[in-house]
Protein backbone atom coordinates (compact mmCIF):
# COMPACT_ATOMS: atom_id res chain seq x y z
CA UNK A 1 0.00 0.00 0.00
CA UNK A 2 1.07 3.24 -0.83
CA UNK A 3 2.23 5.79 2.56
CA UNK A 4 -0.74 7.29 3.94
CA UNK A 5 -0.91 9.61 7.31
CA UNK A 6 -3.28 7.22 9.12
CA UNK A 7 -2.82 3.26 8.65
CA UNK A 8 -6.99 3.05 9.86
CA UNK A 9 -10.10 6.12 10.19
CA UNK A 10 -12.55 4.34 12.09
CA UNK A 11 -15.94 6.50 12.22
CA UNK A 12 -18.26 5.11 15.04
CA UNK A 13 -20.09 6.03 18.35
CA UNK A 14 -18.06 8.18 21.03
CA UNK A 15 -19.27 6.56 24.49
CA UNK A 16 -18.08 6.28 28.07
CA UNK A 17 -18.84 2.91 29.32
CA UNK A 18 -20.05 2.24 33.20
CA UNK A 19 -19.11 -0.80 34.40
CA UNK A 20 -20.45 -2.96 36.86
CA UNK A 21 -20.64 -6.68 38.30
CA UNK A 22 -24.36 -8.36 38.23
CA UNK A 23 -26.00 -11.51 38.68
CA UNK A 24 -28.29 -13.23 35.99
CA UNK A 25 -31.22 -12.63 38.17
CA UNK A 26 -30.59 -8.64 37.98
CA UNK A 27 -30.26 -8.89 33.74
CA UNK A 28 -34.04 -11.06 34.42
CA UNK A 29 -35.34 -8.94 36.78
CA UNK A 30 -34.79 -5.83 34.34
CA UNK A 31 -35.92 -7.67 31.97
CA UNK A 32 -32.58 -7.92 30.01
CA UNK A 33 -31.15 -10.08 27.06
CA UNK A 34 -28.20 -11.26 28.43
CA UNK A 35 -25.00 -10.58 25.76
CA UNK A 36 -26.88 -8.22 23.95
CA UNK A 37 -27.23 -4.51 23.58
CA UNK A 38 -30.15 -2.06 24.04
CA UNK A 39 -30.41 1.27 22.96
CA UNK A 40 -31.82 3.23 26.08
CA UNK A 41 -33.48 6.78 26.73
CA UNK A 42 -31.75 9.16 29.65
CA UNK A 43 -34.29 7.80 31.63
CA UNK A 44 -33.58 4.47 31.25
CA UNK A 45 -29.75 5.02 31.59
CA UNK A 46 -30.74 6.78 34.86
CA UNK A 47 -32.74 4.06 36.17
CA UNK A 48 -30.09 1.60 35.58
CA UNK A 49 -27.16 3.48 36.29
CA UNK A 50 -29.23 4.08 40.07
CA UNK A 51 -29.60 0.59 40.61
CA UNK A 52 -26.21 -0.48 40.15
CA UNK A 53 -22.91 -0.33 41.99
CA UNK A 54 -20.35 1.38 39.18
CA UNK A 55 -17.07 -0.09 39.51
CA UNK A 56 -15.38 1.92 36.66
CA UNK A 57 -16.05 4.45 33.83
CA UNK A 58 -14.14 4.07 30.89
CA UNK A 59 -14.25 5.64 27.51
CA UNK A 60 -15.72 3.28 24.83
CA UNK A 61 -17.84 2.63 21.70
CA UNK A 62 -16.40 -0.35 19.55
CA UNK A 63 -14.93 1.83 16.70
CA UNK A 64 -13.06 3.72 19.38
CA UNK A 65 -12.15 0.94 21.44
CA UNK A 66 -10.34 -0.56 17.74
CA UNK A 67 -8.71 2.30 17.23
CA UNK A 68 -6.97 2.64 20.49
CA UNK A 69 -5.70 -0.84 20.24
CA UNK A 70 -4.44 -0.41 17.06
CA UNK A 71 -2.52 2.37 17.89
CA UNK A 72 -0.78 0.55 21.29
CA UNK A 73 -0.07 -2.37 18.59
CA UNK A 74 2.04 0.44 16.34
CA UNK A 75 -0.75 1.83 14.43
CA UNK A 76 -1.20 5.29 13.40
CA UNK A 77 -4.80 5.52 14.18
CA UNK A 78 -7.71 8.27 14.12
CA UNK A 79 -11.09 9.04 14.86
CA UNK A 80 -14.69 10.69 14.07
CA UNK A 81 -17.19 10.74 16.69
CA UNK A 82 -19.35 13.10 18.40
CA UNK A 83 -19.31 13.55 22.22
CA UNK A 84 -21.09 16.76 23.93
CA UNK A 85 -19.56 19.96 25.69
CA UNK A 86 -20.02 18.45 29.04
CA UNK A 87 -17.67 16.42 31.67
CA UNK A 88 -18.01 12.70 29.73
CA UNK A 89 -17.29 14.50 26.21
CA UNK A 90 -13.71 15.78 27.49
CA UNK A 91 -12.92 12.73 29.41
CA UNK A 92 -13.66 10.66 26.31
CA UNK A 93 -11.38 13.07 24.27
CA UNK A 94 -8.95 13.62 26.77
CA UNK A 95 -8.33 9.33 27.15
CA UNK A 96 -8.42 8.62 23.66
CA UNK A 97 -5.73 11.33 22.25
CA UNK A 98 -3.71 10.20 25.29
CA UNK A 99 -3.35 6.81 23.69
CA UNK A 100 -2.25 8.72 20.55
CA UNK A 101 -5.45 8.28 18.39
CA UNK A 102 -6.11 11.79 16.55
CA UNK A 103 -9.67 12.70 17.66
CA UNK A 104 -11.05 14.49 14.26
CA UNK A 105 -14.30 15.56 15.34
CA UNK A 106 -15.27 18.72 17.06
CA UNK A 107 -18.15 18.81 20.42
CA UNK A 108 -21.67 18.87 19.83
CA UNK A 109 -22.30 22.41 20.97
CA UNK A 110 -26.17 21.91 21.37
CA UNK A 111 -28.28 18.76 21.98
CA UNK A 112 -27.88 15.52 23.62
CA UNK A 113 -25.06 15.08 26.33
CA UNK A 114 -22.54 12.62 25.62
CA UNK A 115 -22.86 8.98 25.74
CA UNK A 116 -23.19 6.72 27.54
CA UNK A 117 -23.10 2.67 27.88
CA UNK A 118 -24.48 0.69 30.95
CA UNK A 119 -22.30 -2.27 30.78
CA UNK A 120 -23.42 -5.03 32.95
CA UNK A 121 -20.90 -8.00 33.39
CA UNK A 122 -22.46 -11.66 35.15
CA UNK A 123 -20.25 -13.61 36.76
CA UNK A 124 -19.52 -16.05 33.07
CA UNK A 125 -17.76 -12.85 31.67
CA UNK A 126 -20.56 -12.41 29.61
CA UNK A 127 -20.95 -8.72 29.01
CA UNK A 128 -25.23 -6.87 28.34
CA UNK A 129 -25.24 -3.28 27.05
CA UNK A 130 -27.95 -0.96 27.53
CA UNK A 131 -26.78 2.16 25.11
CA UNK A 132 -27.86 6.04 25.32
CA UNK A 133 -26.11 7.35 22.39
CA UNK A 134 -26.79 11.04 23.75
CA UNK A 135 -24.74 13.11 21.49
CA UNK A 136 -23.69 10.32 18.98
CA UNK A 137 -26.29 10.85 16.89
CA UNK A 138 -25.00 14.12 15.95
CA UNK A 139 -22.50 12.32 13.74
CA UNK A 140 -23.23 12.97 10.11
CA UNK A 141 -21.67 13.28 6.47
CA UNK A 142 -20.47 16.48 7.18
CA UNK A 143 -18.15 15.22 9.70
CA UNK A 144 -16.46 12.91 6.36
CA UNK A 145 -14.52 14.63 3.78
CA UNK A 146 -12.54 13.16 1.28
CA UNK A 147 -9.11 14.68 1.83
CA UNK A 148 -9.48 12.61 5.45
CA UNK A 149 -10.89 9.49 3.81
CA UNK A 150 -8.00 9.32 1.18
CA UNK A 151 -5.91 10.26 4.07
CA UNK A 152 -6.14 6.30 5.85
CA UNK A 153 -4.98 2.92 3.93
CA UNK A 154 -8.36 1.49 5.47
CA UNK A 155 -11.29 2.81 6.99
CA UNK A 156 -13.37 0.86 9.50
CA UNK A 157 -17.40 1.40 10.31
CA UNK A 158 -19.57 -0.12 12.95
CA UNK A 159 -22.88 -1.54 12.38
CA UNK A 160 -24.20 0.00 15.54
CA UNK A 161 -24.31 3.54 12.74
CA UNK A 162 -26.92 2.24 11.17
CA UNK A 163 -29.22 2.33 13.41
CA UNK A 164 -29.18 6.72 13.32
CA UNK A 165 -30.05 8.29 9.74
CA UNK A 166 -27.24 10.88 10.06
CA UNK A 167 -24.49 8.62 11.30
CA UNK A 168 -26.18 6.08 8.64
CA UNK A 169 -25.45 8.75 5.62
CA UNK A 170 -21.83 9.64 6.79
CA UNK A 171 -20.93 6.00 6.90
CA UNK A 172 -22.39 5.66 2.76
CA UNK A 173 -20.60 8.53 2.33
CA UNK A 174 -17.46 7.45 3.67
CA UNK A 175 -17.44 4.26 2.03
CA UNK A 176 -18.15 6.27 -1.59
CA UNK A 177 -15.12 8.32 -1.05
CA UNK A 178 -12.71 5.84 0.20
CA UNK A 179 -13.56 3.64 -3.12
CA UNK A 180 -12.70 6.45 -4.73
CA UNK A 181 -9.42 7.27 -3.14
CA UNK A 182 -8.44 3.44 -3.22
CA UNK A 183 -8.82 3.22 0.17
CA UNK A 184 -10.35 0.15 2.00
CA UNK A 185 -13.65 -0.62 3.70
CA UNK A 186 -13.73 -2.92 6.33
CA UNK A 187 -17.15 -2.87 8.65
CA UNK A 188 -18.15 -4.83 12.18
CA UNK A 189 -21.58 -6.01 11.92
CA UNK A 190 -21.32 -5.26 15.95
CA UNK A 191 -24.29 -7.11 17.86
CA UNK A 192 -27.19 -9.86 15.76
CA UNK A 193 -29.71 -7.61 16.97
CA UNK A 194 -28.51 -4.98 15.20
CA UNK A 195 -28.22 -7.00 11.87
CA UNK A 196 -32.00 -8.44 12.33
CA UNK A 197 -33.19 -4.79 12.29
CA UNK A 198 -31.12 -4.20 9.36
CA UNK A 199 -30.75 -6.91 7.49
CA UNK A 200 -31.72 -6.37 3.32
CA UNK A 201 -29.50 -2.75 3.91
CA UNK A 202 -26.63 -4.59 5.11
CA UNK A 203 -26.26 -7.22 3.19
CA UNK A 204 -26.58 -4.67 0.50
CA UNK A 205 -23.94 -2.64 1.72
CA UNK A 206 -21.82 -5.61 1.91
CA UNK A 207 -22.08 -6.53 -1.46
CA UNK A 208 -20.97 -3.65 -2.93
CA UNK A 209 -19.23 -1.29 -0.53
CA UNK A 210 -16.89 -3.80 2.12
CA UNK A 211 -13.78 -5.32 1.56
CA UNK A 212 -12.93 -6.50 4.62
CA UNK A 213 -15.67 -7.71 7.04
CA UNK A 214 -15.80 -8.40 10.89
CA UNK A 215 -18.01 -10.39 12.63
CA UNK A 216 -18.86 -13.02 15.53
CA UNK A 217 -20.98 -16.34 14.27
CA UNK A 218 -24.20 -15.46 15.70
CA UNK A 219 -23.94 -12.03 13.74
CA UNK A 220 -22.58 -13.93 10.09
CA UNK A 221 -25.35 -16.26 10.79
CA UNK A 222 -28.38 -13.84 11.17
CA UNK A 223 -26.66 -11.77 8.05
CA UNK A 224 -27.51 -14.84 6.21
CA UNK A 225 -29.92 -16.64 7.80
CA UNK A 226 -28.00 -19.85 8.13
CA UNK A 227 -28.07 -22.26 11.10
CA UNK A 228 -24.71 -23.95 9.65
CA UNK A 229 -21.90 -21.62 10.52
CA UNK A 230 -19.59 -23.18 7.21
CA UNK A 231 -22.89 -22.27 4.77
CA UNK A 232 -23.06 -18.62 6.91
CA UNK A 233 -19.21 -17.97 5.91
CA UNK A 234 -19.13 -19.34 2.54
CA UNK A 235 -21.94 -16.68 1.79
CA UNK A 236 -19.98 -13.77 3.39
CA UNK A 237 -16.64 -14.84 1.54
CA UNK A 238 -18.60 -14.59 -1.38
CA UNK A 239 -19.54 -10.78 -0.92
CA UNK A 240 -16.48 -9.48 0.75
CA UNK A 241 -12.79 -10.17 -0.22
CA UNK A 242 -11.44 -10.73 3.37
CA UNK A 243 -13.92 -11.97 6.12
CA UNK A 244 -12.61 -12.65 9.52
CA UNK A 245 -15.27 -14.34 12.07
CA UNK A 246 -14.78 -15.14 15.80
CA UNK A 247 -16.12 -17.96 17.62
CA UNK A 248 -14.86 -17.40 21.24
CA UNK A 249 -13.04 -19.93 23.09
CA UNK A 250 -12.89 -21.75 19.44
CA UNK A 251 -10.68 -19.01 17.74
CA UNK A 252 -12.13 -17.35 14.33
CA UNK A 253 -11.79 -18.26 10.64
CA UNK A 254 -10.21 -15.75 8.41
CA UNK A 255 -11.28 -16.33 4.70
CA UNK A 256 -9.22 -13.71 2.09
CA UNK A 257 -9.94 -14.26 -1.63
CA UNK A 258 -11.51 -17.90 -1.03
CA UNK A 259 -8.54 -19.57 1.28
CA UNK A 260 -9.65 -20.01 4.89
CA UNK A 261 -7.40 -19.97 7.49
CA UNK A 262 -8.05 -21.29 11.24
CA UNK A 263 -7.13 -18.92 13.95
CA UNK A 264 -6.51 -20.50 17.43
CA UNK A 265 -7.72 -18.91 20.47
CA UNK A 266 -5.26 -17.74 22.79
CA UNK A 267 -6.10 -19.20 26.29
CA UNK A 268 -6.30 -15.78 28.53
CA UNK A 269 -4.34 -15.12 32.00
CA UNK A 270 -7.68 -15.36 33.40
CA UNK A 271 -11.23 -14.71 32.36
CA UNK A 272 -12.32 -11.71 33.68
CA UNK A 273 -14.85 -10.24 31.04
CA UNK A 274 -15.51 -10.55 27.15
CA UNK A 275 -16.06 -6.52 26.34
CA UNK A 276 -14.04 -5.41 23.77
CA UNK A 277 -12.72 -9.00 22.68
CA UNK A 278 -13.99 -8.37 18.84
CA UNK A 279 -12.85 -4.72 18.64
CA UNK A 280 -9.74 -5.82 19.89
CA UNK A 281 -9.52 -8.60 17.47
CA UNK A 282 -10.72 -6.45 15.24
CA UNK A 283 -7.45 -3.65 16.18
CA UNK A 284 -5.01 -6.70 16.00
CA UNK A 285 -6.02 -8.12 12.33
CA UNK A 286 -6.13 -4.53 11.12
CA UNK A 287 -2.64 -3.55 11.99
CA UNK A 288 -1.01 -6.92 10.87
CA UNK A 289 -3.52 -5.94 7.56
CA UNK A 290 -1.72 -2.66 7.33
CA UNK A 291 1.76 -3.66 7.94
CA UNK A 292 1.04 -6.10 5.19
CA UNK A 293 1.14 -9.37 7.38
CA UNK A 294 0.04 -12.41 6.18
CA UNK A 295 -3.08 -13.25 7.01
CA UNK A 296 -2.63 -16.16 9.28
CA UNK A 297 -0.84 -13.97 11.43
CA UNK A 298 -3.24 -10.88 11.19
CA UNK A 299 -5.73 -13.12 12.47
CA UNK A 300 -3.31 -15.20 15.13
CA UNK A 301 -2.52 -11.00 16.06
CA UNK A 302 -6.25 -10.66 16.76
CA UNK A 303 -6.87 -13.53 18.61
CA UNK A 304 -3.40 -12.18 20.75
CA UNK A 305 -5.05 -8.61 21.10
CA UNK A 306 -8.48 -10.38 22.24
CA UNK A 307 -7.06 -12.72 24.81
CA UNK A 308 -5.51 -9.82 26.38
CA UNK A 309 -8.57 -7.56 27.02
CA UNK A 310 -11.02 -10.56 28.25
CA UNK A 311 -8.40 -10.66 31.90
CA UNK A 312 -9.39 -7.84 32.70
CA UNK A 313 -12.32 -5.35 33.15
CA UNK A 314 -13.09 -2.91 30.26
CA UNK A 315 -12.26 -2.88 26.39
CA UNK A 316 -9.27 -0.41 27.16
CA UNK A 317 -5.49 -2.94 27.81
CA UNK A 318 -4.02 -2.02 31.04
CA UNK A 319 -1.20 -3.76 29.46
CA UNK A 320 0.82 -2.96 26.09
CA UNK A 321 -0.41 -4.42 23.64
CA UNK A 322 2.51 -4.84 21.87
CA UNK A 323 4.43 -6.54 24.59
CA UNK A 324 1.54 -8.75 24.95
CA UNK A 325 1.54 -9.97 21.12
CA UNK A 326 5.74 -9.64 21.33
CA UNK A 327 6.02 -13.14 19.35
CA UNK A 328 3.72 -11.52 16.47
CA UNK A 329 5.63 -8.64 15.67
CA UNK A 330 9.30 -9.89 16.17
Amino acid sequence: MSEKKYDVLGIGNAIVDVLAQVDDAFLEAEGLAKGGMALIDAERAAALSSAIAAERELSGGSVANTMVGLADLGGRAAFIGKVGTDALGETFRAELTKTGVRFLTPDAQSGPPTAQCVVLVTPDAQRTMNTFLGACVHVGPEDVDGETVASARVIYLEGYLWDLEPAKQAFLKAAKLAHENNVRVSLSLSDPFCVNRHRESFLDFVKHHVDILFANEEEVRALYRHDNIDAALESAASDAETVAVTRGADGAVVIHRGERHAIQAVPPRQLVDTTGAGDLFAAGFLYGFTQNFAMQRCGDLGAAAASEIIAQYGARSERSLREAAALLLA
